[in-house]
């Protein structure tokens, strides 16, 4: 990183002797005191209540000029700051490595260590006033500063670890603000990955102060939230805490369940007649955290505020509605959730149109008492599947209490009975919110959307019959063009119908001639089977999964295909690193060539658990693209798919490569197979899950018609 020198602002300072001028100019004036910045860190701090507008650079050195005016010119002989960051990101030499005097007071007791608070601690000042929000380019620039200190400082001037705001330990506001950065582990933490753009909000970082020192200690079960100013579901628990605690529920839980409904539902008074301030503070921080403007004093429930709820209530699609004390409780946990409920970027209208009809006519006029507002940000996800699931158990005629969003027994036989028959109104509107939400379909690698205007016109259109009868063709299910128990299954889970027809299936037992025949007769025409085990025979959790000697002979003798399937412990996170996918990858290559697998099969990796969209992120596609370096640095002989959720392939497929897809379906809890359509190279969809024979597991797939045609023979090894 670059610092500039004294030079560069030193031509700006007037009203100074000359001697102090050319002060300016030279080196920084050396402290008499101690000095040992190696066992504190930095304080960091800000300009303060004062007219400064950092319009241009030249504005910048101006003040930084100002501050060594007004230090030299009072009680010191430099000036007091190390280095200042101005607002475009560039730094500015202060004090240099020399010891300062900005941090001001005599010690700070830290992790039961006492510091001194200028003999162990640098000073940082960001060149921004009291209201000033920091720049990326500032906090990027401090980072730097911060990262430069600690490791290429000279050896005797090397900082600490400790990051401290200069208000901590002492009474001033500074550093404004930059306060919620100014700790470990934020993003200015040069030990912590830099996310671009999150800058901090200065509301909810009032919010995690005031929870955490409001209710720490005294409410029991209270967990302290981390003031970071950044909004997430460790903080409205904390709030979802606290209010538990003003209601008189001992011990809290970070959890708005039935015992926190009832007493929202219990407690006579809404935000606008709210008279407990603490209450009502809970509120306004809730709506900041939502990312919704609220009043400053946070105790007072004003316009501001009752604007924001309104806009939120609108948002829910409840404008108009009478707000009963069993929606009130629903609306206030929904206020203590990470949900959206505006359009959020990249979100769809026509989803949180159907969103919010959901919410009105399920949760407001027919109040199911299992459903919670689903979130109205534009974009299908489990929240919104489960609504729907519940919305459609409603048309079908089951109880109230009786709804629970779960594709059982009695919802599968509505299903089978009314949900096929004619639809109309609302029902209809249902069946046609899940193709909306299924879309695109595929027809020959093409993307079909399902067109939006279809899903509120009660007659049955030539665009709705043609695109469910390309759904239909894309999922292998029987080409109706109608509302059959098949398709309402395809569009409603993951594995679909599980009794329809199948001609795949994987295992982990071993495929004799006997048992290959067997398949063949029960219409199975192609087995997936595992390369390799990672577990040893000694192991107790040792399978014995792995291929045989002689057993893709067998395989093909009973006129059997056979795919390949490598997994490696893909059950937990940690396995999936870019460096493990890459030696998995060679292993991989390595068993299928022992195996004699001609060139051009297509190997499977595992996932083979519930992968989070961020983890898919962070680690399993960094693991794929390990194992097709793998792949590729050892000939290209094999290609590679993957075995996982339907998010987990398409993302896979999309950013790693992968040729096929094994579609995890009967797993349909998977939050990753929950408001994600088939992914377009799909080739084996797992739906079932059951014993062929006693002591024979098999799993049931989908094999697609024009998919991975498999391996039908082996070559020389």
């Amino acid at each position: 990183m670059t610092i500039n020198a004294r030079s560069t602002w030193a031509g700006y300072v007037t009203g100074v002797t000359d001697a102090q001028k050319a002060q300016a100019f030279a080196a920084p004036v050396p402290s008499s005191g101690a000095w040992e910045p190696s066992t504190g860190g930095v304080f960091l701090h800000h300009r303060g209540n004062r007219s400064f507008s950092p319009g241009s650079e030249e504005d910048c050195k101006k003040d930084v000029a100002e501050v060594f005016a007004h230090d030299v010119t009072g009680d010191y002989a430099d000036i007091q700051y190390n280095f200042f960051v101005c607002p475009h990101g560039i730094v500015y030499e202060g004090r240099g490595y020399e010891r300062g005097e900005a941090n001001f007071g005599a010690y700070i007791t830290v992790d039961g260590v006492s510091l001194g608070r200028n003999t162990a601690f640098y000073s940082i000042c960001g060149l921004l006033r009291s209201w000033d929000q920091p720049t990326d380019a500032m906090l990027r620039s401090i980072r730097d500063l911060i990262a430069h200190l600690r490791g290429e400082a000279p050896a005797s001037r090397r900082a600490g670890r400790r990051i401290l705001p200069h208000s901590a330990g002492y009474d001033t506001e500074c550093p404004g603000n930059l306060t919620p950065y100014a700790t470990n582990g934020s993003p200015i933490d040069p030990a912590v990955s830099w996310d671009e753009g999150t800058l901090m909000d200065m509301n909810v970082f009032a919010a995690q102060k005031w929870v955490n020192t409001r209710y720490d200690g005294v409410a029991p079960g209270y967990v302290r939230v981390l003031e970071t100013g950044r909004t997430g579901w460790a903080t409205v628990l904390s709030l979802t805490q606290a209010l538990q605690h003003e209601l008189g529920i001992s011990p809290t839980v970070q959890s708005f369940g039935p015992a926190t409904m009832r007493a929202v539902q219990d407690h006579p008074l809404r935000p606008d007649t709210e008279t407990d301030p603490s209450i009502i503070t809970i509120y306004n921080y809730a709506l900041w955290c939502k990312g919704y403007y609220a009043t400053d004093p946070p105790y007072i429930w004003d316009t501001r505020s009752r604007d924001s709820f309104q806009a939120l209530i609108g948002h829910m699609g409840l404008t108009g509605v009478v707000i009963t004390n069993a929606l009130w409780a629903r609306i206030a946990r929904a206020l203590l959730t990470m949900d959206q409920f505006r359009l959020v970027p990249g979100g769809d209208a026509a989803t949180q149109a159907i969103q919010q009809h959901l919410n009105k006519r399920y949760v407001a006029q027919r109040a199911i008492p299992a459903m919670n507002l689903v979130p109205c940000d534009g974009y299908y996800s489990r929240e919104v599947q489960k609504g729907l699931m519940m919305a459609i158990q409603y048309e079908l005629g089951i109880g109230l209490n009786d709804i629970n969003g779960y594709f059982g027994p009695g919802t599968q036989s509505g299903l089978r009975t009314r949900g096929a028959g004619t639809l109309t109104g609302d029902f209809r509107l249902l069946f046609r919110a899940a193709c909306f939400f299924n879309s695109p379909t595929y027809d020959n690698g093409r993307q079909v959307p399902y067109s939006s205007q279809d899903i509120y016109t009660d007659t049955q259109t030539a665009t709705h019959t043609s695109w469910l009868r390309t759904f239909q063709s894309f999922s292998q299910i029987p080409v109706t063009g109608t509302n059959d128990y098949t398709t309402w299954a395809q569009l409603l889970i993951s594995a679909g119908d599980t009794e329809r027809e199948a001609t795949g299936c994987d295992c982990i037992t071993e495929i004799t001639l006997e048992r290959g025949r067997l398949l063949m007769q029960n219409g199975y025409r192609i087995v997936g089977r595992y390369l390799d085990e990672h577990l040893p025979p000694s192991d107790p959790d040792y399978l014995g999964k792995a291929l045989k000697p002689g057993e893709l002979q067998n395989i093909f003798a009973a006129g059997l295909r056979m795919f390949p399937i490598f997994q490696y412990n893909g059950t937990q996170l940690a396995n999936f690193t870019y460096d493990k996918g890459y030696d998995q990858g060679r292993k991989a290559d390595e068993k299928a060539r022992a195996f004699g697998l001609p060139p051009g099969a297509c190997i499977y990796f595992a996932v083979d658990y519930d992968a989070l969209d961020t983890e898919i992120t962070s680690n399993v596609v960094p693991y794929f693209r390990g194992v097709r370096t793998a792949l590729e640095q050892l000939g290209g002989r094999y290609q590679f798919g993957v075995y996982g959720s339907r998010n987990v392939c398409s993302r896979v497929s999309a950013e790693a490569g992968a040729r096929w897809s094994f579609v995890s379906g009967m797993s349909w809890g998977f939050s990753g197979n929950l408001g994600y359509p088939l992914p377009a190279n799909w080739s084996l969809n797992q739906i079932r899950e059951y014993a062929f024979q006693p002591g024979w597991g098999l799993d049931r797939n989908v094999w697609r018609q024009g998919g991975d045609p498999g391996v039908s023979s082996v070559v020389s090894p």
